[in-house]
């Protein structure tokens, strides 16, 4: 029988961080990196939080993670020290929490270990309270399951924009066409509750610049309309001074006009 001392006397070197294997695409990894990004984007300036990717997650002392299980593309998990450097997600050091939310990136390859396997063990073991797939490659691919009272997965409903509702981060998932680091695809993207599109660091610093561009035209803009205003009033002066010399020249006074 597993014991909480039998975890923390687990030697850190028995435990694996790294496969050595990549994600399936460069699109894949992109991916993953595009959801870490964007719930940390939604969620500033909170630290009460850990989002990873492709990262294993430890829950049992005699379990070993081979090849085929590298664990989960993205997962999040709330009310937790996000501040802590971590390797890799070890249940029993984090006050037995699992992860509250799970997205695996399918591809051929993983799909069917993705809705049987993956979705079995993050149900029945983790408890995880939302898990969803996607599949960087196919845009309608996207599904979704909610734990029930009964603590087991119902399949979450699409709205009419075919995005599902993560209670659990208070966001939407759905597509976005576009292109991420020079690669177009339909990502799967954050959207707040607005329907907005969670923008990721890059983009919201592309914004600001748009933004402050356009605030220095409109200051240039404003500027030069200023210095045509100020050149007709000049224009307006001389021609005053004009007559008046004119009317002076015909011994009339311009103040008695």
């Amino acid at each position: 029988m597993e014991t909480v001392s039998s975890y923390l006397n687990l030697p850190k070197d028995e435990l694996i961080f790294d496969d050595g294997e990549p994600l399936e695409t460069n699109r894949h990894r992109i991916a993953m990196n595009v959801l870490i990004d964007s719930v940390y984007q939604a969620f500033l300036p909170r630290q009460d939080f850990f989002a990873g990717g492709n990262m294993f997650v430890y829950y049992s002392a005699t379990q070993r993670m081979n090849r085929d299980f590298r664990g989960p593309d993205f997962f999040v998990t709330l009310n937790v020290d996000g501040t802590l450097d971590r390797k890799a997600w070890i249940v029993w050091q984090e006050n037995g929490r699992y992860p509250d939310v799970i997205v695996e990136l399918m591809s051929d390859s993983t799909a069917n270990v993705d809705k049987t396997d993956k979705k079995t063990l993050y149900e029945q073991i983790f408890k995880t309270r939302e898990y969803y797939i996607y599949d960087p490659y196919d845009a309608t691919s996207l599904q979704g399951w909610r734990l029930n009272g009964q603590q087991t997965y119902t399949e979450i409903v699409a709205d009419q924009r075919g995005w599902l509702f993560c209670e659990t981060l208070q966001l939407y998932l759905g597509t976005w066409e576009g292109k991420v680091l020079n690669e177009s695809a339909f990502w799967l993207r954050f959207y707040d509750l607005q329907g907005n599109l969670v923008l990721l660091p890059r983009e919201e610093a592309e914004l600001e610049h748009q933004r402050a561009e356009m605030e220095r035209q409109r200051a240039e803009t404003e500027r030069q309309q200023a210095e045509i205003e100020r050149q007709r009033a000049e224009t307006e002066k001389q021609r005053a001074d004009l007559l008046a010399e004119k009317l002076k020249e015909l011994g009339i006074d311009p103040s008695e006009i």
